[in-house]
C-alpha cells in the first residue's frame, strides 16, 4: 500500500517527513468503488459556497445572474415577438407551400403555449428547493430551452422538407415552455440567494439592474427580431439608402430576413446566457435542496393551507388581466397589421410596436412609486388589494380604446398607429398597478420558508388567463372558418368580462383578512433557504 521511501529523502529530515505523510496518504487507486465515488461525491458537495459570504460589496455573482437574464429575456422576447405573425403570414408546409392559421387559430394556440409555459414553474419550483437545487435545474433547464430555439430555426432550413414545419414548431414550443418555465420561480429567487445580513441593503440596487436588464433585453428584442423575419426594403429617401451599396445589399438580402435568422438569433443569445450562467457557478451561493420529504411535511399541513388559500383569493381575478394583457403579442398584433404604422418618419412593423411596453414600464414604475403614490395616500389608503382592483378597472379602458379603433378599421379606415400607442399606455398603467402589486401581496402574505412556491401562484395567474384566452378563441372558430366574435365585438366582450371581474373583485375584497410575513420577523433555522426577494417582470 505505501511506497519505498527513496535514501537521498532521509537525508534531510524536514524534507523526510513531509514526503512520508505524502506517501502514507492512501492513493483513490487503494479505494473501493464505492468510496471512490463517495469520496468524488463529498468534494463536488463543497464545491461550491453554500452560504452567502460575510461581505458590505455586491456578491461575485451578481454580474453573472445580471448577464444571464439580459441574454435569456432577449431570447425570449424575441422569439415570443414573432410567434403570432409566423403562424399567420409565413408558416410553410413540408413542400414549401404557405399554410398559415387564420387569425383566431393562431391566437389559440399562442396563449395555449404561453399557459403551458407558466404553469410549469410549479414543478420547477419543487425540483430546485427539494430535489437538485436551482443551479442545477436551471443549468439543465437552459440547455433544453437551447434546443428548443434550435428547433424553431429548422424550420427555415432543408429539415422543414422532411420534417413538417408544423411539427417543428410544436416541438420547439414545447422545449422553450420546459426550459423558459422551469427557470422562472429560480432566476429571480436565486438573486436572493447570495445576500446576507452584511449586504442586504444592496439588495434594491440589484433587483433595480435586474429588471432593467428584463426590458432592456425585451426592448432591444422586440426590435430587431421582427426585422429578421419580414421582408425589407430601404426607402429610397431614407438613411439606409444612402450607406454603402454593399451594406444597403446586406440588410435588404432575403438570406437575413427569414425564419432561420429570427428565430435562430435568439436561440444563440440563449446559449450565451447559458455560458454566463455556468461561467458564474464558482461565484454564486448553491442553497442545498431541503428533500422532498422535508418539503412535503411543509407544504401538505393545515397552518400552510389557509395561507395558500388566503393567497390564491387574488389569483382568478388577476389571471383576467394576464387574459387581455397578453393579447398585445396577438390580437394587438393582428390589430396593427390594418393600421397606418408610419411614425416618427418611419414605417414600423406589427410586431414592433409592443416595444412601448417596456420603455413605458420603466417610466411608469418610478412615476406611480415616488409621486402618484404618495398623492393618492393623502386622500385614501392605498392597500395592495386597491392598488389591484384600480389596475383591473383601467386595463378595461384600454381595451375599449382598442375596441373603438377596431371600430373604425372594420368601417374600412385605417387609423395612425398612434391610437394603439396611447392603448399601451393605458394598457401599462394597468400593469403597474396590478403585476408588481400583485408580486409585493404573494410575498408578503406568504411565509419565508414558501416564497418559491408563493412565486408560482403568483406566475398561476399568468397561466390561467392565457388558459382563458385560448378557450375563447377556440371556441369562437366555427367549422367553415368563420369566427362567431369578429372586430370590434371580440375586444368589447373581453371589455365587458374585465370590468366584470373588477367589480366582484371590489366586492370581495373588504372582506379580506391576511396576515403579513417579513423576513426580519422571521428567524430562519437550519438549512432553511431565507427568501430575499424577488424581481418584478412585466409577464414575469
Amino acid at each position: 500500500m505505501f511506497r519505498e521511501v527513496p535514501k537521498e529523502i532521509l537525508l534531510r529530515p524536514r524534507k523526510c517527513q513531509r514526503h512520508l505523510r505524502q506517501l502514507r496518504r492512501p492513493r483513490p487507486s487503494n479505494f473501493s468503488p464505492k468510496a471512490r465515488l463517495t469520496r468524488r461525491f463529498v468534494m463536488a458537495k463543497h464545491q461550491y459556497i453554500t452560504s452567502p459570504p460575510k461581505m458590505s460589496t455586491m456578491p461575485p455573482g451578481v454580474p453573472y445572474i445580471i448577464g444571464n437574464e439580459a441574454a435569456e429575456r432577449f431570447s425570449y422576447y424575441g422569439m415570443n415577438s414573432i410567434l403570432t405573425i409566423f403562424m399567420t403570414k409565413y408558416l410553410l408546409d413540408k413542400m414549401g407551400h404557405l399554410s398559415v392559421m387564420q387569425p383566431a387559430n393562431a391566437e389559440a394556440w399562442y396563449h395555449t403555449f404561453v399557459s403551458v409555459l407558466y404553469i410549469l414553474p410549479i414543478l420547477g419550483a419543487i425540483l430546485a428547493d427539494a430535489v437538485f437545487g436551482k443551479f442545477r435545474v436551471v443549468l439543465w433547464l437552459s440547455i433544453v430551452y437551447c434546443f428548443g430555439h434550435l428547433t424553431l430555426a429548422l424550420m427555415g432550413s432543408p429539415v422543414a422538407h422532411a420534417i413538417e414545419p408544423r411539427y417543428l414548431l410544436a416541438i420547439g414550443l414545447v422545449l422553450i415552455a420546459m426550459g423558459a418555465g422551469g427557470i422562472k420561480p429560480c432566476v429571480s429567487t436565486n438573486v436572493g440567494d447570495q445576500f446576507g445580513e452584511t449586504n442586504k441593503h444592496l439588495l434594491t440596487r440589484v433587483f433595480n439592474w435586474f429588471y432593467f436588464s428584463i426590458n432592456a433585453g425585451s426592448a432591444l428584442s422586440t426590435l430587431l427580431i421582427p426585422f429578421l423575419l419580414e421582408p425589407y426594403k430601404a426607402a429610397p429617401d431614407g438613411f439606409i439608402a444612402k450607406l454603402s451599396p454593399s451594406m444597403v445589399g446586406f440588410l435588404e438580402s432575403p438570406r437575413l430576413h427569414s425564419p432561420d435568422i429570427a428565430f435562430g438569433l435568439p436561440g444563440i443569445f440563449m446559449v450565451i446566457a447559458t455560458i454566463f450562467f455556468w461561467a458564474g457557478r464558482k461565484k454564486f451561493v448553491h442553497i442545498p435542496p431541503v428533500g422532498l420529504g422535508t418539503y412535503g411535511r411543509e407544504i401538505f399541513n393545515k397552518e400552510t393551507g389557509k395561507i395558500l388559500f388566503n393567497i390564491l383569493i387574488p389569483v382568478p381575478f388577476v389571471a383576467i388581466f394576464w387574459a387581455l394583457w397578453q393579447q398585445n403579442f396577438s390580437s394587438w398584433i393582428v390589430q396593427a397589421e390594418s393600421m397606418d404604422r408610419h411614425l416618427f418618419g418611419i414605417e414600423w412593423l406589427s410586431s414592433q410596436i409592443q416595444t412601448v411596453n417596456p420603455i413605458f414600464i420603466l417610466v411608469m414604475l418610478p412615476l406611480f412609486s415616488y409621486w402618484l403614490y404618495p398623492f393618492v395616500e393623502k386622500f385614501i389608503r392605498l392597500t395592495p388589494l386597491r392598488k389591484m382592483g384600480a389596475g383591473l378597472f383601467v386595463t378595461a379602458a384600454s381595451f375599449f380604446l382598442v375596441a373603438m379603433i377596431q371600430t373604425r378599421i372594420d368601417a374600412g379606415a385605417r387609423p395612425n398607429i398612434i391610437w394603439q400607442v396611447w392603448a399601451f399606455v393605458i394598457l401599462t398603467a394597468g400593469e403597474t398597478l396590478v403585476s408588481p402589486t400583485h408580486l409585493e401581496f404573494s410575498y408578503t402574505q406568504g411565509p419565508v420558508k414558501l416564497k418559491s412556491l408563493v412565486m408560482c401562484t403568483y406566475l398561476l395567474a399568468v397561466s390561467l388567463g392565457n388558459q382563458f384566452t385560448a378557450a375563447v378563441n377556440f371556441f369562437i372558430q366555427n367549422p367553415d372558418g368563420s369566427v362567431k366574435l369578429q372586430g370590434t365585438s371580440y375586444f368589447m366582450f373581453f371589455v365587458w368580462v374585465m370590468l366584470g371581474t373588477a367589480v366582484l373583485f371590489a366586492i370581495i375584497t373588504p372582506f379580506y383578512k391576511g396576515r403579513t410575513y417579513l423576513q426580519d420577523q422571521t428567524q430562519v433555522a437550519g438549512e432553511a433557504e431565507p427568501a430575499l426577494g424577488f424581481a418584478v417582470q412585466p409577464e414575469a
